[in-house]
């Protein structure tokens, strides 16, 4: 009688385990974020010289020139973006340079190349707004000691919003001629505009309050509420980001997959499952390089060299050949955040030089003027 053979034990596949990578500890200590940190304030206090010096000039005439004069400080119009803009497209259309707020466009122009040559360094390092936001959120850390994190449903749809208000007022500054452009800047409202947005603060109304008060509030709970979902300027600088050669660029073969710069990026952006950083959102302020503790992982970088194809002897620890080619790889690829200084440094000194050599940088417009509009700021409409 036939007998039925037992069926064979389904074979299971062996259980393979990719090898484990060299970990090459950094043998440097970083030192971005004190950098960056440095020039945050510097250009803070800077903001607040400018502040007060304008507050002074303003005083002046509003006191019919019974207090001590100051001059008007050039640098304040930084914070009249759209007059920036608008004076850029009237600059790139009649190629002459407005007599009204002209420093407005040279700053812009400072941001804007600073974007195209260091990602949204402007945002990280620069921007007043953006430190007090960020200072803001680190006091909300040591009060509740915990983070708010968006869900990405929402997260999203949130960080659009920038990008209207830009496509707003982008679309209002298209729309006007150039002719159109010098008649609203010479008009008392575009004249004054930088004492209005001083009124503003000084006399806010309650909504003001309300409004200030909780974008404050959300910056205690969610990293950089203000840069990250409303800021029209902060939206200009990452599309013109995007164009930028140096980003940062994660090393897989040096990486250790530790996510921990996932869990630094202000951002929230998923650099631990990336090779390069193209996002708009990303903002250039060095967080996931200074936490990663893996020499050549992340680097501030132009792209890397071709991996270098060398023959090395058989007793030379693999940890050894992964940092000579690592090395090779990056030569005189990175940037440092000592180098992110000194070009900040000279676009923003060499373009106001520029602008002072060639009389573009002061709005000329004589003290009977001011006399004038001055003290009736708060009545002038656009």
């Amino acid at each position: 009688m036939p007998t039925l053979a037992a069926p064979s034990p389904t074979a299971t596949p062996p259980v393979t385990t990719p090898p484990k990578k060299p970990f090459i500890r950094r043998h440097l200590l970083d030192h971005s974020q004190r950098i960056r940190h440095t020039v945050q304030i510097a250009f803070l206090a800077l903001n607040a010289w400018l502040g007060l010096q304008f507050y002074l000039w303003v005083r002046y005439f509003e006191t019919d020139g019974r207090s001590h004069y100051f001059s008007r400080p050039a640098g304040v119009e930084g914070w009249l973006p759209i007059a920036g803009l608008m004076n850029l497209k009237y600059f790139l259309v009649t190629h002459r340079v407005s007599a009204i707020h002209p420093a407005a466009m040279f700053l812009l122009v400072v941001f804007l190349l600073a974007s195209f040559l260091l990602k949204k360094s402007f945002c990280s390092w620069l921007c007043p707004v953006g430190t007090a936001s960020e200072y803001i959120w680190h006091l909300g850390q040591q009060l509740f000691h915990r983070s708010l994190i968006l869900p990405r449903w929402l997260d999203i749809p949130l960080r659009s919003l920038k990008y209207l208000l830009l496509a707003f007022f982008v679309y209002v500054v298209a729309t006007l001629s150039a002719d159109g452009l010098q008649q609203f800047l010479l008009a008392p409202f575009g004249i004054i505009a930088d004492v209005k947005m001083l009124n503003f603060f000084r006399h806010m109304s309650l909504i003001g309050i309300a409004v200030i008060l909780t974008l404050v509030l959300l910056s205690l709970m969610i990293q950089n509420v203000w840069c990250r979902f409303l800021c029209p300027y902060g939206a200009l600088m990452g599309l013109v980001s995007l164009l930028s050669p140096v980003k940062i660029r994660r090393d897989p073969a040096a990486c250790i997959d530790c996510s921990k710069c996932n869990k630094a990026c202000p951002s929230h952006l998923p650099i631990a499952q990336l090779v390069t950083i193209r996002s708009a959102e990303c903002t250039g302020c060095l967080s996931c390089i200074a936490i990663c503790p893996a020499e050549n992982a992340l680097n501030f970088a132009l792209p890397p060299r071709q991996t270098p194809n060398l023959r090395l002897a058989a007793d030379i620890p693999p940890a050894v050949q992964a940092l000579a080619i690592s090395n090779i790889r990056w030569h005189n690829r990175t940037l440092q955040p000592r180098t992110v200084v000194i070009v900040l440094a000279i676009l923003f000194f060499g373009l106001i030089t520029v602008a002072r050599a060639t009389h573009h940088w002061q709005t000329n417009l004589p003290r009977s003027t001011y006399q004038q509009l001055v003290p009736h700021a708060d009545d002038y409409n656009h």
